[in-house]
């Protein structure tokens, strides 16, 4: 195994998780990943031990810790063999809140989120005709007096079924009456379970590659107290990019932590697998190709933490988080065909775990934003270049 590095400054957070997550062997992962289920004692383990509430200020009975140290959380989780999938919606989501909800809010929620009462696991942007055209969603929220009327539908949002709450961004200006495209949308608080007991919420699971559970949602006429509403109406699309920044960095680390399992599989088999009377790594063709990804994991790494530095300042990290997912993403993959290629038709088998994790890696070369559109935003709002769409 890739040896931990004792400067590390979250070196004690790395411990700890790894110390957590082995204690969930890689027949469990693979169990709810063949029953296409939810790991629920491990995400309880998780909220036992705090690790969930790491980004929820202490006075609200959080860590109070950085984006930084929620990403080593996400990494290490991935390196041990499980799939931060099942609970990342709670880190990411959190920005949103706690950078941009009212006092009252988060006096309400964050300490029924930090004891694990509730869970903030789900955030409703995407939907089926404007995919990451997030401006021209067709969602909407009309005000009623004291609430709002939601009518809409949202696709590729995970976790429903395992949440208490959602953030949902709509629009509650028409498109043709504002000057900016990106004006006139808000994000609310939605009690997920209320909303479907209503029926004015409905949940339709999309079986998909991997084990993220996720769904299509359907909303008709749902009622939202108008004080669910975060922050003022209408300035939705920049809180949400608080929420969106953090997610793509927080996706690069469970890539790096992909990476580092990838790698390490792959070097530990090279190392036993001997075939023509010596170990298969002692061929180039096999040693190179790892040696190569691990050096581009290591690259991705110092991306990610560049980006958690900019988040934690309060400094734009657009660019830097959308270069730590491009970058984290390519190399887990990259390391994904290297550990298959050195397994060869074991790789195949269930029971070594590779193919899980390769369909589990593969998943963020399209999410939650794909290579191409990282590639446009780099190239328009850093290089200076003609916008390409």
């Amino acid at each position: 195994m890739v040896p931990l590095e004792q400067d590390d400054p979250h070196l004690p957070i790395r411990e700890a998780v790894r110390a957590l997550v082995g204690q969930f062997s890689d027949e469990y992962f693979r169990k709810v990943d063949a029953a296409r289920g939810y790991p629920e004692e491990f995400v309880d383990a998780l909220v036992r031990d705090g690790w969930l509430a790491a980004l929820i200020p202490e006075q609200y009975g959080g860590s109070g810790l950085g984006l930084a140290e929620a990403s080593v959380i996400m990494e290490e989780i991935n390196r041990g063999g499980g799939n931060a999938g099942a609970c990342h919606g709670q880190m990411y989501n959190m920005g949103t809140l706690v950078r941009h909800g009212s006092e009252a809010q988060k006096r309400d929620y964050l300490p029924r989120i930090a004891s694990g009462e509730l869970r903030l696991q789900s955030m409703a942007v995407t939907e089926p005709t404007t995919g990451t055209d997030t401006t021209k969603l067709k969602t909407t929220a009309v005000r009623k007096g004291e609430r709002y009327v939601v009518n809409g539908q949202k696709v590729w949002i995970s976790r429903v079924q395992h949440t208490d709450l959602m953030i949902l961004l709509a629009r509650t200006t028409p498109l043709a009456e504002v000057k900016k495209r990106s004006e006139g949308l808000s994000i609310f608080i939605v009690d997920v379970k209320a909303a479907i007991a209503s029926g004015a919420l409905t949940v339709q699971p999309i079986a998909n590659m991997v084990n993220h559970e996720t769904n299509e949602l359907f909303f008709e006429d749902l009622e939202i107290p108008a004080e669910n509403l975060i922050g003022e109406e209408g300035k939705g699309f920049k809180y949400i990019l608080d929420g969106l920044n953090a997610e793509r960095t927080l996706i690069a680390a469970e890539c790096i932590g992909d990476g580092y399992w990838f790698v390490d599989r792959a070097a530990a088999y090279a190392g036993e697998r001997v075939v023509f009377g010596r170990p298969i790594g002692q061929n180039q063709g096999v040693q190179f190709p790892i040696a190569e990804s691990y050096m581009e994991v290591r690259a991705a790494d110092l991306m990610r933490f560049r980006a958690c530095d900019l988040f934690d300042a309060h400094k734009p990290c657009g660019a830097e988080a959308n270069m730590a997912k491009h970058l984290a993403a390519k190399a887990s993959w990259e390391a994904a065909n290297a550990c298959m290629q050195t397994y060869g038709g074991f790789g195949f088998a269930c029971e070594y775990d590779i193919e899980r994790k390769f369909r589990e890696t593969r998943l963020y070369q399209v999410a939650p934003i794909s290579a191409n559109l990282v590639l446009s935003y780099i190239g328009e709002h850093v290089l200076g270049m003609p916008r390409s769409f």
